[in-house]
């Protein structure tokens, strides 16, 4: 591994009651607006927030820089990830895209990288509990990250029994692949824990990828990565419900931020009924990039409130 990642000191005055909360936001350049919007809605609607957290490629960290503040740190993924897994432009993609590759794993894609940052941000900061956010996201009510803590105990974003119903294909697999690597049965779990604005403990993130490495014998990254068709969201779920039977989590199924995952993109009015339509729980809407809605138009609505 690269030489530890380091953080500011406020890490070494941290209270241990009550949990201590952190926002995980995994970006890359093309994002960098849509991240800046998210952070303006964070820093005007979060509360209980002790630092936020933006992972992205080395050479993306000059241009991120630009966000960074007192309570909010770019980092890089190569003081968090192993030094042998290097990125390349993809010849394959006439070098639009960019690849992951080792002698470890599969080759992998910048989805595939962002998942292993966010598990490898644990290791390296104090906060007890890692709420994870995508840079596609803003807030819009005002929320305290309290939520997501209860009596000593992390919420678990999950929906019971999803993989039985059709449409889950994929998930099946991410949730069968999971298992394998934290030494499980083959056949997935029913249970989902896939979606956006989640929370984990960090300490137990940590004691997941021990689990891995044990199982398999090897670097958990290296494990992760020998097959493409992964998810983060499922090793964590399945790690605390199937190798922990739940210690130390609650679960809560409500979705805190609704999404709009596919489409055409929005107009102004259309923009208006989706946001009207969130939930009571709702705090933070998700506008999917390449579904092409003006980022411009959004802002606009978004800061409007």
């Amino acid at each position: 591994m690269n030489a530890p990642f380091q953080i500011a000191d406020h890490r070494e005055a941290m209270p241990a009651w009550p949990p201590v909360a952190a926002v995980v936001t995994a970006s890359y350049a093309p994002d960098l607006e849509r991240c800046r919007l998210l952070c303006e809605t964070m820093d005007r609607h979060v509360a209980g927030m002790a630092h936020h957290y933006v992972l992205v490629e080395g050479r993306d960290v000059p241009l991120f820089r630009q966000l960074e503040t007192a309570t909010r740190t770019i980092v890089d993924e190569r003081d968090i990830l192993p030094s042998w897994l290097h990125v390349f432009d993809d010849p394959l993609s006439r070098f639009r895209r960019r690849i992951w590759l080792s002698l470890r794993t599969q080759p992998l894609r910048g989805w595939h990288v962002q998942q292993l940052r966010r598990i490898a941000i644990a290791a390296q900061v104090r906060e007890d509990v890692l709420v994870y956010c995508d840079s596609d996201v803003a807030f819009l009510k005002p929320t305290d990250l309290s939520r997501f803590s209860r009596n000593g105990r992390t919420r678990l974003f999950r929906r019971d029994d999803a993989l039985l119903r059709d449409g889950h294909d994929e998930h099946r697999i991410w949730s069968a692949n999971a298992g394998r690597v934290l030494g499980l049965a083959a056949t997935p779990s029913t249970h989902d824990y896939i979606t956006t604005l989640i929370a984990w403990n960090r300490a137990t993130v940590v004691a997941m990828c021990r689990q891995i490495e044990t199982v398999t014998g090897r670097d958990w990254v290296a494990a992760i990565g020998r097959d493409r068709r992964f998810s983060e969201c499922m090793l964590y779920g399945r790690y605390v419900d199937d190798v922990l039977g739940g210690a130390g989590h609650f679960h809560g199924a409500e979705e805190l931020c609704r999404v709009h995952w596919q489409g055409k993109p929005l107009s102004d009015d259309e923009f208006g009924v989706f946001v009207g339509a969130m939930g009571a729980d709702q705090v933070a809407i998700g506008m999917q990039s390449f579904i092409g809605t003006d980022l411009a138009r959004i802002r606009k609505l978004v800061l409007a409130g």
